[in-house]
């Protein structure tokens, strides 16, 4: 299978790993990434966060990147894409209330397309629907919802990746490796080593 055209909806404080890893590995393999955000276009920036523990009950939030988009919200047609992936960090709390972004999210859905989501990025899906009785995963934090959903949510350790047919998901960016490999498999992207 060839390259692919994967749609990314970014936000302002996405998680800045779950942002900038996938938005280049992603290209890095082939593979065409717009990354978007609702009221933004094309060389517009969304600043990032870092999350992470650091002792307290709950991850420490710091600064991260300024990711630069590199297209237009509005030019977006769900339809002219193969994959999406949606990041987590704080991001998701307010794209889920957009009606754009919930429209191309849906389109997705009801197609069967691939989706990559991680974190707190399950939260757009959810707010979506469409996800009852799929098995997944999500930051431990978003899980009651997942339920609410009717998901067959299931925690693992933040490095693993959860797969059920075309969505793949991970509780966080130390599953990257794991996240990323199974989301290429989906999308038949196969890389070879020669010896």
């Amino acid at each position: 299978m060839g390259a692919k055209n994967i749609l990314m909806i970014a936000g302002d404080y996405g998680e800045d790993l779950e942002t900038m890893v996938p938005f280049q590995a992603l290209q890095m393999v082939g593979h065409t990434v717009h990354a978007v955000c609702p009221d933004k276009k094309e060389g517009d920036q969304c600043p990032t966060a870092v999350h992470d523990f650091v002792g307290d009950q709950t991850y420490k939030e710091t600064p991260g990147h300024n990711f630069t988009l590199n297209f237009t919200f509005d030019d977006v047609k769900p339809e002219d894409y193969d994959a999406l992936v949606l990041p987590g960090g704080r991001a998701p709390e307010y794209l889920r209330l957009n009606e754009g972004v919930i429209k191309m999210v849906r389109h997705f859905v009801e197609e069967d397309k691939p989706i990559a989501a991680i974190c707190h990025g399950l939260q757009i899906l959810a707010a979506v629907g469409g996800i009852e009785g799929k098995t997944l995963t999500a930051y431990p934090a978003c899980g009651p919802e997942m339920k609410l959903t009717g998901a067959n949510y299931k925690e693992v350790p933040p490095t693993e990746a959860v797969v059920d047919g075309n969505l793949v998901t991970s509780p966080a960016w130390p599953g990257h490796q794991k996240w990323l490999a199974e989301f290429l498999k989906v999308l038949g992207t196969e890389i070879t080593h020669s010896d």
